[in-house]
């Protein structure tokens, strides 16, 4: 595995801050039809706007990952999705060149599982199951991380969605210190993210882990993860908004094989 040198985080960094483009293509996936803010417009070059049926991606040929995936997360879809079985289906993004996009070479033996940042276990049918294993979807996880703490953070969101009816949710990378490994050609992330937004509270949330084995996370105000990663993530919240936080369950670590 590489290591990439301070000098090129700013950039790395700057692909977790995305473009400064108010409204995308698939705006049904976002709160109030509006995506995140990209605010270093040299990345702007580097990023792919793809959508899926129920799920949203922006996708960075800089790091080879998504930035965020973007779900909107309901009862109804939730429950369709408990009557599928997994079926895996690895596979590179077809829209993306080879030139922008992860391999599966790029993860062979190199220790990091495949961890969706829009989980399978969100699918309500076969396609969108499909989808949600494109390598866009993709960021090299630690294996401890995914299969306990992060199923357990996953777990946690559904059982919110149900409750609430749906949730607007955000996951993705973050790039953070003075030197990031690669896997190929792929960023291998320092924390991993996620946001869930209730518009029937008017309130959010955000998980923040270190990609290591750990049962510790951060539980945060949208305005703190904001802050600490440099990124609007909800635009068309006030201030005010952001600092309301949504009360979710305690994470219980899961003795699941991975992440869904």
């Amino acid at each position: 595995m590489g290591l990439i040198h301070r000098s090129v985080l700013a950039v790395l960094l700057a692909a977790g801050v995305c473009a400064s483009v108010a409204a995308g293509n698939c705006p049904a996936h976002y709160v109030d039809g509006r995506m995140p803010e990209i605010q270093n417009k040299r990345m702007q070059a580097g990023t792919t706007e793809l959508c899926y049926d129920v799920f949203g991606v922006m996708h960075s040929s800089i790091t080879r990952t998504p930035l965020w995936s973007a779900e909107r997360l309901t009862a109804e879809n939730l429950a369709a999705a408990k009557t599928l079985s997994r079926e895996n289906s690895f596979h590179p993004e077809p829209r993306l060149p080879a030139s922008a996009r992860a391999e599966l070479a790029d993860y062979a033996r190199s220790g990091f599982d495949r961890g969706h940042m829009a989980p399978n276990g969100d699918m309500p049918d076969r396609n969108s199951q499909h989808q949600s294993f494109t390598l866009a979807n993709m960021v090299p996880q630690d294996g401890e991380n995914n299969r306990h703490l992060w199923a357990g953070i996953e777990a946690v969101v559904r059982k919110q969605a149900i409750k609430e009816g749906e949730l607007y949710v955000l996951t993705g990378p973050v790039f953070l210190g003075s030197s990031l490994r690669k896997i190929g050609n792929v960023l291998v992330p320092s924390h991993l993210y996620k946001v869930v937004y209730s518009p029937r509270q008017k309130a959010g949330a955000a998980f923040l882990v270190e990609n290591r084995p750990t049962s510790e996370y951060e539980l945060l105000s949208i305005a703190q993860l904001e802050a600490r990663i440099a990124l609007n993530l909800l635009p068309s919240l006030s201030a005010a908004q952001k600092e309301t936080v949504l009360r979710l369950p305690n994470v219980k670590l899961r003795k699941s094989k991975g992440g869904k």
